[in-house]
């Protein structure tokens, strides 16, 4: 017994070892970003559903934070502050599915086709989504939704979805290296780390303990990879279904899909798993509260099939162009830390997050990290 568990805390140590770089760079990226774009800005652009609007709302949400959380709180606070509802629901997508450490994680555990598949697929799956709300999402319940969002009651990271710390003064240049800029780049990185390290951790170990105790029998059997057909259709069906399961989201569920690539699911049912981290059922918990019973089933249903559509859409796609990996084998489950330049760039990059922390901590990072975690009214939010 003892022997399994630390063979799963070992599986899931060597994929943090994999990742860590490009998890560090692409919160870094991410920080940047947030700190020379205005949330007002954003906001003022996502007014109405025009294709227009929701392509800005695409744009913003890729440069926004990662966390499924904090994605769902930003969303309800542009919804609040004047965004229409799919302006806002397309931001929440595109922040958790369209960003850059959530690339930069599926590059380095399952290589280009799946990088490629993840941002084709997303953008497929907000035009899907965006056609859903035109069809279906009737003006009654977005006023019921709105209703129920302005009695702000609380789920996760309202701090973290009012604070606005961009800097929109003076040249690009200036701004970044300033020493303004330096704190709210240090500020909005640790805000992201704060707020899906546990998710990230989890993620890991369930990856962990599923690579080191399930065997290959059970996943090839699970998934029909006997039939070929079949499972290209399976795949996209239940991936989603496994992730709203799992309670991971955020780029915390890139480890264990890298297990079920590696167990047999079909290439577009990776994507769809990864698509999922916004339906999982402590976020469904939060829509309801955010916008009430009826308005959670209602994203469910429209999440689910634009998920499972994009994803088996983009995997016959990418079928018929012949870039689909053959080989299923995932580096990180197979190999052990070595001396390489993973390790080199995992050194400068603790470097670099030392500097930022000892930024954070010196510019009140430990009192904003408390107002991240609590309800903030509109005219309290943080500003530098």
């Amino acid at each position: 017994m003892i022997a399994a568990v630390l063979n799963a805390l070992a599986t899931a140590f060597d994929m943090l070892w994999e990742v860590f770089w490009p998890l560090a760079l692409g919160f870094i990226l991410s920080a940047i970003v947030q700190t020379l774009v205005s949330r007002q800005a954003v906001v003022r652009a996502l007014g109405s559903d025009s294709p227009r609007s929701l392509g800005l709302a695409t744009l913003f949400g890729a440069a926004s934070s990662s966390c499924s959380y904090a994605a769902v709180a930003i969303s309800r606070s542009l919804f609040r502050k004047g965004a229409s509802f799919p302006a806002a629901i397309v931001f929440e997508f595109a922040s958790t599915n369209l960003v850059f450490e959530l690339g930069l994680i599926l590059l380095i555990l399952l290589g280009w086709s799946f990088v490629g598949a993840e941002f084709a697929g997303g953008l497929l799956m907000i035009v899907i989504l965006a056609l859903l709300f035109r069809w279906t999402l009737k003006p009654g319940m977005i006023d019921e939704a709105r209703r129920q969002a302005e009695h702000g009651r609380h789920g996760r990271m309202e701090g973290h979805g009012e604070m606005d710390m961009a800097i929109t003064e003076g040249p690009f240049v200036k701004r970044l290296f300033s020493g303004r800029g330096l704190t709210a780049i240090s500020h909005n990185f640790w805000m992201d780390v704060t707020s899906v390290w546990i998710d990230i951790g989890i993620g890991l170990l369930i990856a962990g303990a599923l690579a080191a105790w399930v065997p290959a029998s059970f996943w090839q059997s699970f998934f029909l990879t006997g039939h070929p057909v079949l499972s290209q259709v399976w795949g996209p069906l239940i991936g989603p279904v496994i992730s709203l399961l799992s309670f991971v989201c955020s780029v915390g569920n890139v480890p264990l899909a890298a297990v079920l690539w590696n167990g047999g699911i079909s290439f577009g049912g990776v994507i769809a798993f990864v698509f999922a981290d916004l339906i999982i059922l402590p976020i469904l918990d939060i829509y309801r509260k955010y916008y009430g019973g009826r308005m959670a089933l209602y994203l469910l249903v429209v999440s689910y099939a634009a998920m499972a559509l994009a994803g088996f859409t983009i995997g016959l796609l990418f079928q018929g162009l012949g870039i689909v990996p053959a080989h299923r084998s995932v580096a990180a489950l197979v190999s052990n830390p070595t001396l390489n330049y993973t390790s080199v760039l995992n050194g400068i990059f603790l470097v670099i997050i030392a500097i930022l922390g000892w930024r954070f901590l010196r510019t009140g990072g430990l009192e904003m990290l408390r107002m991240m975690e609590r309800p903030m009214p509109d005219h309290a939010a943080h500003q530098h």
